[in-house]
């Protein structure tokens, strides 16, 4: 197994196959950008207010 955890997020029917995709393709996906690079950029594109110290940290490997 690659990862140690998951979260979960809302989407519209309508975008059921992009997410699909997304789950599919995610291990390769975050060796380029990591999943808290991903988040961080998510918050921050719906303009959604955070403390860092409250946001996962990577794991070390």
């Amino acid at each position: 197994m690659w990862q140690a955890g998951y979260g979960a997020f809302s989407y519209s029917h309508s975008h059921v196959d992009t997410v699909v995709k997304y789950i599919l393709r995610q291990e390769e996906h975050h060796k380029i950008k990591t999943f808290r690079e991903e988040y961080i950029e998510f918050l921050k594109k719906y303009q959604i207010e955070y403390n860092d110290r409250y946001i996962l940290k990577d794991i070390e490997k």
